[in-house]
């Protein structure tokens, strides 16, 4: 299996790219969000008089469980996760991304980075993760058996 998908149910990108590539027996998944199909955001809700409260955790839980989901379309999962990258607007969030990311992974999880960046796509969006899966049937080097 190689070639890049669109995933149906997941948000649309807001770009002209895939939401994953899968070459050489891995799974290449582009940034993720939190964003839902209908374009709301996870963890971003507003009151009646428009303040906005973000929620880092919610908005973690729902990018894993949409990798979760990518991963599913090509027949991986979070286990087959080798290295993840997170992306967040603000490592004031740190401890409440990493307090959810512990309920996903131990340490015999994939190998992650985790830096601050200026912004994302939205600014309701706190946290964007980009990952690279081995696809279960792929030998360590990525050569499928």
């Amino acid at each position: 299996m190689t070639g890049a998908r669109i995933v149906p149910g997941k948000a649309t990108p807001r770009g002209r790219f895939p939401h994953v590539k899968v070459a050489g027996g891995f799974a290449f998944v582009s940034g993720t969000s939190s964003r839902r199909p209908d374009n709301t955001i996870a963890g971003a809700e507003a009151d009646a008089l428009g303040t906005t409260t973000l929620d880092i955790r919610v908005q973690t839980r729902a990018v894993l469980e949409n990798l979760r989901d990518i991963l599913h379309e090509v027949g991986a999962g979070l286990s087959d996760l080798v290295s993840v990258t997170t992306y967040l607007v603000s490592m004031n969030d740190f401890g409440g991304y990493n307090e959810v990311y512990a309920e996903f992974f131990d340490e015999s999880g994939p190998a992650r980075t985790t830096v601050a960046v200026h912004q994302l796509p939205h600014p309701h969006l706190l946290i964007e993760m980009q990952a690279i899966a081995l696809l279960p049937g792929a030998t360590e080097e990525g050569h499928l058996t």
